[in-house]
């Protein structure tokens, strides 16, 4: 499920899905006459991390994980008067390269932006309920963040 929401609404796009995300997309979504700022945060998958090599990796979501995500995206538009909010999470097989994370965020002003977008994301990766299986160049495997 994707929530689009109508014209003038604070969040705009919502989902946890298994599609290739766009960052475009995500900026386009939340453009409007009163925004004079436009901030994108786009998690990309690395090869690596602590010190070892990544190969690919999937994201698992528990299947309340789009409700949730829609709950931060509305909590972090109460706080943010104004703002415009379009936020994706992929889930499924990845590769090095892929996004995994686009959150974008409009508002009058630069500097409220900036803000308003760090804390979505910092929302969104405290409070969704997704998780990393990680496959490593030698083979061994971990899962990050799960129960």
């Amino acid at each position: 499920m994707t929530v689009t929401a109508r014209p003038g609404a604070a969040v705009v796009t919502c989902a946890v899905t298994d599609r290739a995300l766009v960052a475009a997309e995500h900026e386009a979504a939340v453009a409007a006459a009163s925004a004079g700022a436009v901030v994108t945060f786009a998690g990309v998958v690395r090869d690596h991390d602590q010190g070892r090599a990544v190969s690919r990796l999937e994201y698992t979501g528990h299947p309340g994980a789009e409700g949730v995500l829609a709950a931060v995206a509305a909590d972090v538009a109460a706080r943010f008067p104004g703002i415009r909010i379009a936020v994706s999470h992929r889930v499924g097989p990845m590769e090095i390269g892929d996004l995994a994370l686009v959150a974008s965020v409009s508002m009058p002003h630069r500097g409220e932006a900036f803000s308003a977008c760090a804390h979505l994301v910092d929302e969104v990766k405290a409070r969704l309920p997704i998780w990393k299986h990680q496959h490593f160049a030698d083979g061994a495997d971990e899962w990050v963040g799960a129960p």
